[in-house]
């Protein structure tokens, strides 16, 4: 663990993505415990101030402090694109080890089934799965789950085809072991490496993809401190204080640089000679 905590850190990208991550998290944590003011209180004569000692980063369009309301929305939107990526990634790579283990025709069905559903643009698979099941967080989240498992199926695959040809595998069928103790026991174990690498860089899509829903008025609603819902909410308001629009695009940016370049980090320190 050492070592490979150095490989990390020694590249630019792991280390900077590194820092970046810790930091989000650090403010999804403790945000709510320091948050200087009520994300949610509505000041009518504070409305567009800029930044001072009161409201660091200024008062938005209802006079709420901008700062707090990030600090909040962290959570909303950071832990919900964190929980989408993880379900879609468990579903992805159960279905593409799976695919990889069946072989044959079964292999064939699944795959195709796959590349059908990729063909179909992640933000408008989403926006078809939440217009089903109606606009809320929640929704939110399973419509990026749902986008993002056929893309993990495939990748999860390609590398699950290589651990099925392996000895321990086919001792395991030697000993006359189910396929449900073979995939979950013998082979997801060991694809586990480059799906944590392709995870962490799904999170900054996954952050993305959630502030357009909730832009777009399909995710969290009105009054939620969430990122993509703050931009909507500011963009008719940009110009009377710009930083009501900027502010809580910098954190999505944050976010997104974030996990991308630790994701980069990862997958150069789990392969060195690469």
């Amino acid at each position: 663990m050492t070592e490979f905590m150095k490989r990390l850190l020694r590249t630019p990208q792991g280390f900077i993505g590194l820092a970046l991550v810790l930091l989000v998290l650090l403010i999804v944590v403790f945000g709510p415990m320091i948050a200087p003011h009520d994300p949610e209180k509505l000041s009518p004569l504070a409305r567009y101030k800029g930044p001072s000692l009161d409201y660091w980063l200024g008062t938005d369009q209802y006079g709420r402090d901008i700062f707090s309301r990030l600090l909040i929305g962290a959570r909303a939107t950071v832990v919900m694109a964190v929980l989408a990526t993880i379900a879609g990634t468990l579903v992805g790579a159960f279905i593409g080890t799976t695919s990889a283990f069946l072989g044959g025709r079964a292999d064939e069905l699944i795959m195709r089934t796959i590349d059908a559903i990729m063909s179909i643009p992640s933000l408008l698979f989403a926006l078809l799965v939440v217009n089903l099941l109606g606009s809320s967080t929640v929704n939110a989240l399973v419509a990026v789950a749902i986008a993002f498992a056929p893309g993990m199926a495939r990748i999860t695959r390609s590398v699950a085809l290589s651990v099925r040809k392996q000895d321990y595998v086919n001792a395991a069928i030697a000993r006359g072991e189910s396929s449900a103790y073979i995939i979950r026991r013998e082979m997801l174990p060991n694809v586990i490496a480059p799906i944590i690498v392709e995870m962490t860089i799904r999170v900054s899509f996954a952050v993305m993809l959630f502030a357009t829903l909730s832009f777009l008025g399909l995710g969290a609603q009105p009054p939620a401190a969430e990122w993509g819902l703050m931009v909507s909410e500011a963009r008719r308001y940009m110009h009377l204080s710009a930083g009501i629009l900027i502010w809580p695009s910098v954190a999505i940016a944050v976010v997104a640089v974030g996990f991308n370049l630790l994701g980069d980090g990862l997958r150069d320190a789990l392969n060195p000679r690469t």
